[in-house]
């Protein structure tokens, strides 16, 4: 699909059942308000005495993270398994996530997941949570229209 879209139509999930999550443990986390990437790439670098003092570099490899904000659900599958993982630390925090894009492209990867935030705010906010979605090795893309991934 071609087009410019609006954030609201990226999708996301998380395995509930940690690292072992099959498809039917991938739920949405709801009531998510915003989310950010970052890409996080290794570049080397490197300056031979050909190049004149100019530098060469190389990507050698890459990670991301998604950084997701929102409110507490209680009661939302994806929402309760995000917040119980606050407390939790080791393999216990690693999980399975997928996000579908717009366009109709699919990223999926495993993940530790950072809880950040489990709550808080003024008196008359409602409560709120904030993670970070780590990237734990290689992801899967599936480009649109796509039924694997490479």
């Amino acid at each position: 699909m071609d087009g410019v879209f609006p954030v609201f139509e990226n999708k996301f999930k998380v395995g509930t059942k940690g690292e072992a999550s099959t498809s039917a443990d991938m739920m949405t986390v709801m009531e998510m308000e915003t989310f950010s990437v970052k890409m996080d790439g290794k570049v080397e670098e490197w300056t031979p005495m050909d190049a004149a003092g100019w530098p060469k570099r190389l990507m050698t490899g890459k990670g991301f993270s998604i950084t997701m904000s929102g409110k507490r659900y209680n009661g939302d599958p994806g929402n309760d398994y995000v917040a119980g993982l606050a407390w939790k630390s080791g393999r216990d925090c690693s999980s399975k996530f997928i996000w579908e894009f717009p366009s109709g492209g699919k990223l999926e990867f495993n993940c530790v997941i950072n809880v950040t935030a489990p709550g808080g705010g003024d008196s008359t906010n409602v409560d709120k949570l904030e993670f970070d979605v780590m990237s734990h090795g290689k992801p899967v893309y599936t480009p649109p229209g796509s039924s694997s991934g490479e």
